[in-house]
């Protein structure tokens, strides 16, 4: 199985043919909605169902969470990078990555929250 990933640029546009990750019941495992459409359709990527009463606090506190007023998007931008890049990249490049872009460098705080087991 494949998606087709389409990255657009001010003056053309391209078209790049991706492979996915797929569980026995042929529900996508990798990409940024993976989550989000397996929590829709209430089933895990084993398969099995997931119980109602953790669907129901889910969309409770994304309920709250949808009503929040919001920061800027500079701020959840470099929030989201700093979060998931934490995951991928070393500490060092990271942050290098980040003042490179123009945000500001890894916090001591976010250093030793992402950082302290690795």
């Amino acid at each position: 199985m494949s998606a087709r990933l389409v990255k657009s640029t001010h003056s053309e546009e391209e078209q790049i043919t991706m492979p996915t990750e797929t569980n026995p019941g042929n529900q996508t495992t990798t990409g940024a909605d993976a989550i989000d459409e397996a929590i829709a359709q209430g089933i895990d990527f084993d398969g099995s169902p997931i119980p109602p009463a953790k669907l129901d606090l889910y969309g409770k506190v994304m309920a709250l969470e949808g009503n929040r007023q919001r920061s800027g998007v500079s701020n959840t931008m470099r929030s989201r990078i700093v979060r998931i890049g934490a995951k991928h990249i070393p500490q060092t490049e990271l942050d290098q990555l980040l003042v490179d872009a123009g945000f500001a460098p890894l916090k001591e705080k976010e250093i030793a929250f992402f950082y302290s087991g690795k």
